[in-house]
């Protein structure tokens, strides 16, 4: 008689997914989960304080598939994703995290192979997939992003390339986005949850800066591919974006750019995006005085929570 076969691991994954007014894009997202080929996750589902009864029809629409916490407001991405880590960590034993916006749809097989990468180096305490364009499916959103550390701005590497392969090989990235970003139990544990001074933007990347830091490695693993709706360029960013990722940005280089970054980040960014626009409105009375606005009241933010953190610490 031949003896027993091995009994395959696979690790548990628990599915942090952030619902806010975005009920059909959520239903759409755990639609295309329902075909994955990893056996063993489970999914939690935040909803942060939807003004309708979202949270009530994804219940009655997925019963048992997910778990549905109901926040009595929205806390911002990065709390609310940590009151669903919370949760996971304390109910599901997961080995792995998985962070993954509700605007995404996913490959069946994404899970398996980040979870197959991330496993087979116990240095790698963050991953990401290859993502691409929802309404362009061969057009590349991200495949990992770089930190440039004298102006305090990040670019997605492969960003808008039609994909031909030459993204193909798994490597080390300063970060990777959000929307679909892996993460070990061992390492939230070494690191903590996400910063929620934050509230939304720019805290996946000091994540990542946090797990590098740390002695982890974040890893591109082109194998793993999701398809992202949301997106908007330099010139599309509307009000709200504009004014976290402004005031995020100084919280950032402050928390991790060595002293000398920050300063010349310090000085482009006043001249760059406050005294030159200042002075175009002031002599040649034209501009984008609702965009000015905006960045002098980020600024003004940002070295307010800047001084309150450092009192605290």
């Amino acid at each position: 008689m031949d003896p027993p076969a091995e009994k395959i691991h696979h690790p548990k994954v628990s599915i942090i997914i952030l619902n806010w007014n975005g009920l059909d894009d959520t239903a759409h997202c755990l639609e295309s989960l329902e075909k994955m080929t990893h056996p063993n996750y489970d999914i939690v589902v935040v909803d942060n304080g939807s003004k309708g009864n979202d949270a009530q029809i994804l219940r009655k629409k997925f019963k048992d598939y997910i778990h549905i916490i109901e926040n009595d407001k929205n806390y911002g991405f990065a709390e609310g994703c940590n009151i669903g880590m919370r949760y996971a960590l304390k109910n599901s034993a997961p080995d792995y995290i998985l962070l993954l916006n509700n605007d995404t749809t996913v490959a069946p097989d994404f899970l398996a192979e980040m979870v197959k990468i991330a496993e087979s180096d116990p240095l790698i305490g963050i991953a990401g997939p290859k993502i691409y364009f929802y309404d362009a499916p061969n057009k590349i959103q991200s495949v990992g992003a770089q930190i440039d550390w004298s102006n305090g701005q990040s670019f997605s590497v492969g960003h808008n390339e039609i994909d031909m392969g030459q993204f193909d090989n798994i490597r080390e990235v300063d970060w990777v986005y959000g929307c679909a970003l892996l993460i070990k139990r061992t390492t939230i544990e070494d690191i903590g949850l996400l910063d929620p001074a934050y509230f939304a933007y720019v805290e996946e990347v000091d994540w990542c800066v946090r797990c590098k830091k740390s002695g982890h490695k974040v890893v591109f693993i082109p194998q793993a591919k999701i398809w992202h709706k949301g997106h908007f360029g330099p010139d599309e960013v509307s009000s709200l974006p504009l004014y976290y990722m402004t005031r995020n940005r100084l919280l950032f280089m402050w928390k991790h750019a060595r002293k000398s970054q920050f300063i010349s980040f310090l000085v482009r960014f006043l001249y760059n995006e406050l005294l030159l626009p200042t002075i175009v409105v002031l002599l040649r009375r034209r501009g984008d005085t609702k965009r000015l606005s905006i960045y002098y009241r980020a600024t003004y933010d940002g070295i307010r929570l800047i001084i309150r953190r450092n009192k605290s610490h």
